[in-house]
């Protein structure tokens, strides 16, 4: 593994369609148009190839594919000559939902899509919302942001140890990576309340001060966790099956992860050290310590060792921001967004106005459109809202990591063996309700 810099970029959205909806596909129309795809997958022959070839689904289930995903596997034997994924069997319309939703209630709707990292999509969002106000929230609520999403990195890392090493027949790793996790969600729970789904960070800063004795249980993860780590590195890093499993395969090159548009460890893996943190820095990233993880090959190997060590960079920040955390407001005091203390409520008749409006009506927003990204453990999470100056934001879209690395699973899945397909799946690390989000 490798430590480096590279250089940023931007990209500009697009407009509506004018006008759509004609009538819904009725499910037999589905199942035909399903048939077409594996037709057109089965019906250009492959160059060179004589032998007979056979489709086989892998999937729609949970175990193995992390999440409702179907594979359509063109194989050859036990070699997977073309592979092409199908995704929608979890929608749930959340940036439609999210259309319907104040700017309030907005961080409750997209929290849910990227489950295993909930907190850097309520912090996207409400980076998007804050551009459209042009406030700027207070240092200590930058800061808590920083070391709750830096605390989410790990959480959700941890799970991937866990998932992974399951999927490729280290049983153990699931218990210890879970073991690991749960202590991290428990600190999680003190602070906002919930384990997952926290609703916690929002426009204008977070919901809550961090309570007290809050350094205390910090202090005790970076304690606990790396010496676990080391423990991990014996199970699984210098293990000699280990590597026979996964080094060499699911191999992608730089040009390809760069043409695909992939992000995160699956990027990093071939060797283009892209960070958002460090190449186009927000909240207060430029203000810590920290090295970008990348790897050599752009293998399985590569992007489970760059998670694993990422681990060790985000328990590196969050050291320094206990030593940074300034004092001050958890939030902005522009009571046009911030709704008043609770204990006014009960004092004071035009608070308790302020904050039925607020919670019933919603603020308005300023028109016009934002963009913002985020390194999310699986690379760049986007918001991009449209806003027409009412209370809910008129057009929202995500741009889930999980989405668009996908698109890199049949480049690495060619000409690899069927039992390498569910290693592959895992080191992308997907997480299926942002996908089908």
């Amino acid at each position: 593994m490798t430590f480096t810099d590279a250089s940023p970029g931007a990209r500009a959205p697009q407009a509506d369609p004018p006008g759509r909806l004609g009538q819904l596909p009725r499910r037999d129309a589905v199942l035909r148009m399903s048939e077409v795809h594996a037709a057109e997958l089965i019906d250009s022959p492959i160059e060179g190839e004589n032998d007979q070839t056979m489709l086989v689904n892998m999937g729609p289930q949970h175990p193995s594919t992390h999440g409702v995903l179907r594979l359509m596997l063109e194989m050859d034997g036990e070699t997977i000559r073309r592979s092409k994924p199908v995704i929608g069997y979890l929608h749930t319309g959340m940036e439609k939902t999210g259309e319907s939703l104040t700017y309030l209630q907005g961080p409750t709707n997209v929290t849910r899509m990227d489950y295993a990292s909930p907190l850097f999509n309520e912090l996207v969002f409400s980076l998007a919302t804050e551009q459209l106000l042009g406030i700027e929230v207070p240092e200590r609520a930058v800061w808590i942001r920083m070391l709750m999403t830096e605390m989410n990195r790990v959480s959700s890392h941890l799970l991937f140890m866990a998932t992974n090493g399951m999927d490729l027949g280290a049983v153990s790793m699931m218990i210890y990576g879970w073991r690991e996790r749960e202590e991290v969600l428990r600190f999680f729970e003190i602070v906002t309340g919930l384990r997952m789904n926290h609703n916690y960070i929002r426009p204008g800063g977070v919901a809550a001060d961090l309570p007290d004795g809050w350094r205390g249980d910090v202090e005790r993860l970076l304690t606990m966790i790396p010496p676990r780590l080391e423990e991990y590195d014996v199970l699984m890093t210098g293990q000699p099956i280990w590597r026979e499993r996964l080094q060499g395969v699911g191999v992608i090159s730089a040009e390809e992860a760069i043409a695909l548009s992939a992000t995160g460890p699956i990027l990093r893996s071939t060797g283009v050290p892209w960070d958002l943190r460090r190449d186009e820095p927000y909240l207060a990233y430029d203000q810590v310590d920290f090295d970008v993880v990348v790897g050599s090959y752009g293998d399985a190997f590569d992007r489970y060792a760059i998670r694993l060590n990422e681990i060790r960079e985000s328990l590196r920040i969050i050291e320094q921001i206990l030593d940074k955390m300034p004092k001050g407001d958890y939030r902005v005091g522009d009571a046009k967004v911030t709704p008043p203390p609770r204990a006014r409520i009960d004092e004071s008749m035009e608070a308790l106005i302020h904050h039925f409006k607020i919670f019933t009506e919603g603020y308005k927003v300023p028109a016009g459109e934002a963009y913002a990204a985020v390194e999310s453990p699986r690379g760049e999470l986007g918001c991009y809202i449209v806003s027409d100056g009412s209370p809910k934001p008129y057009r929202m879209h995500i741009r889930g990591p999980s989405f668009v690395n996908l698109q890199s699973l049949p480049h690495m899945m060619a000409d690899g063996m069927l039992a390498d397909g569910v290693a592959i799946i895992s080191s992308v690390d997907p997480i299926m309700g942002e996908v089908d989000r």
